[in-house]
């Protein structure tokens, strides 16, 4: 099903926070429209910590947890930063590795909707829904549990990114604009 306007909206308005203490940055960063976050001193994480993630809390993380967030409200580039030190310290977990890396490229295929640039996105997506389809984990698994959808769910949710593009509304600058048509939400969060 190819996602419109009003799917969008009815979709913003469902989404709950995983983490709703802490604050959304002041803007969804995109390429050469706003500022760097972290390079830029006028970035919403400009000279934050990076977060640091015991191997075996990935999943259950906060870290993991604030991707999620960031991911479901539109905030793309920011969810592949909260999740790229899971990925790095998946370093003895194949499976593991190959989730958060697709994580890391669904949200980057967000980042290239909302830029338009559809065949990136679409590369992106792909590879994305290829390393979903390579994580072994049947319902009831800890990725199941961790988003509320099994990797092989997913992979499609990622492969219809590539059958369906996305057209976006008008966007309000430096507004994030949640471009999916679904949402990740942990069977063990209470949302």
């Amino acid at each position: 099903m190819p996602l419109n306007a009003l799917s969008c909206l009815l979709g913003v308005m469902s989404r709950t926070r995983l983490l709703p203490e802490k604050s959304l940055p002041r803007y969804a960063y995109l390429p050469g429209k706003y500022p760097h976050p972290v390079r830029n001193p006028l970035g919403h994480s400009y000279r934050s910590d990076p977060a640091t993630v015991a191997v075996g809390e990935a999943l259950g993380s906060d870290v993991f947890r604030w991707g999620i967030d960031l991911f479901n409200h539109g905030y793309y580039w920011e969810a592949h930063e909260a999740w790229e030190p899971l990925w790095q310290a998946a370093k003895q977990s194949a499976q593991h590795r190959l989730f958060f890396k697709g994580l890391i490229l669904l949200a980057a295929a967000g980042v290239k909707i909302r830029e338009g640039k559809r065949v990136a996105a679409a590369r992106h997506a792909t590879r994305a829904a290829g390393l979903f389809r390579q994580v072994v984990g049947g319902p009831d698994g800890p990725f199941e549990k961790a988003l509320g959808m099994t990797p092989a769910a997913l992979a499609e949710r990622a492969q219809a990114v590539v059958a369906y593009p996305v057209v976006l509304r008008e966007p309000k600058p430096a507004q994030p604009e949640p471009v999916f048509d679904f949402i990740l939400a942990p069977v063990s969060a209470s949302v």
